[in-house]
């Protein structure tokens, strides 16, 4: 075997380090494996990444979404914490703010005077001075939505783990492996529907459990990110004297 001379080695060291450098960006070549240090899931397809997403999220005690996102024709701003037995947070649509509270099947929830008013101002409504004076009087207090009311299912949506994330952890098409990054500080993976991404993005942690971090859904029905997961809080029913019956239908949520 002939051994390459002094200077032919040092010409040879230097031209690897060339080539390791420009495909590092690439994360491929030269030694360097993208998935060392991980929880291992990016070396999946992008269908087992997605199952492995969506049985973590499952299995997960707590998270909080944060963003925006289409539903039925209207758009819904969410902060929420939520957990198997409630949760709590915000909801603002285009006319209206209010905030949520729900442990285990009480719920309640709290807003401005306008969103009390929402009906009575309606054009064509029969409005009464009662409904305004009414309205003040729940302001920024905290009303029990009763069970029986058409307005519980949707508002007790907005607070249940388990309805948000089956409705939001969806990707349409044909599901491939995009690019790998950070996201809310984590290394991610992302999987997107369809050829182009149109069907949606997901991007799955590669750190710890492959909890879904981001979505971005498909047709641009907003982004919403995915934190604090398995981070326990507190839930705790409000007090007495600022917790009142609406004793009348609660107005629907505006769009």
């Amino acid at each position: 075997m002939t051994a390459f001379p002094p200077a032919a080695r040092a010409r040879r060291a230097v031209l690897v380090g060339v080539a390791c450098a420009g495909l590092a960006a690439g994360l491929t070549g030269c030694g360097e494996d993208p998935d060392e240090g991980t929880n291992g899931v990016g070396k999946l397809s992008a269908a087992q990444i997605e199952g492995k997403a969506r049985a973590t999220a499952k299995a997960a005690t707590a998270v909080r979404l944060t963003g925006t996102f289409v539903s039925r024709g209207g758009t819904y701003k969410l902060n929420m914490r939520l957990k198997n037995t409630g949760g709590t947070g915000s909801v603002s649509t285009k006319d209206s703010t209010f905030e949520l509270l729900r442990i285990n099947d009480d719920l309640f929830m709290k807003a401005g005077a306008d969103f009390w008013r929402h009906d009575a101002t309606k054009p064509g409504a029969d409005f009464k001075q009662e409904d305004a004076d009414a309205a003040d009087k729940l302001e920024d207090r905290y009303v029990k939505v009763p069970k029986d009311d058409p307005a519980y299912q949707q508002f007790r949506g907005f607070t249940d783990k388990q309805v948000l994330l089956d409705g939001l952890l969806g990707l349409n098409g044909e599901l491939g492996k995009g690019d790998r990054e950070t996201v809310s500080g984590m290394r991610a993976i992302k999987v997107v529907g369809g050829a182009d991404g149109s069907g949606g993005a997901l991007d799955v942690s590669l750190e710890k459990q492959p909890y879904p971090l981001r979505l971005a859904r498909a047709g641009g029905a907003g982004v919403v990110q995915l934190t604090d997961w398995d981070k326990d809080f507190p839930l705790a029913a409000p007090p007495k004297d600022l917790t009142v019956d609406y004793g009348r239908k609660l107005p629907k949520t505006s769009n």
